[in-house]
């Protein structure tokens, strides 16, 4: 098992509003999971797609992450697509949800959910 430490420089960024809702959510699953698990997976129209789900404990492999007394886990692998990455969470007439603002990203899919590098 991988010791949790957290890294002061984090490759990516959540942003209060994201942490805020991330918390909102973990607080109605039982048992309380220990933080969330952000990643990039192969697949979608581009190549590659973002995911996010509810962890339990860190990976062998994994590098955690502190925001706002949430933690993060994020795979080895993931840690290089996801450098410069913010996550947000936005909220308007049409939609809500969780925003990849992600420089290293050379294109995206017409549905938006999917990228390239």
């Amino acid at each position: 098992m991988a010791t949790e430490t957290a890294v002061k420089a984090a490759p990516l960024t959540l942003t209060p509003s994201a942490a805020a809702k991330v918390r909102e959510i973990m607080a109605t699953q039982d048992p309380l999971p220990a933080g969330l698990r952000i990643g990039v997976v192969g697949g979608g129209c581009s190549g590659f797609q973002y995911s996010m789900s509810f962890e339990n404990q860190a990976g062998m492999m994994d590098k955690v992450f502190t925001f706002d007394d949430l933690k993060v886990f994020v795979d080895a692998t993931s840690v290089m697509y996801l450098n410069g990455c913010t996550v947000d969470y936005v909220e308007t007439l049409e939609a809500a949800g969780f925003k990849f603002d992600n420089p290293q990203v050379k294109s995206t899919c017409g549905c938006g959910s999917s990228f390239s590098v």
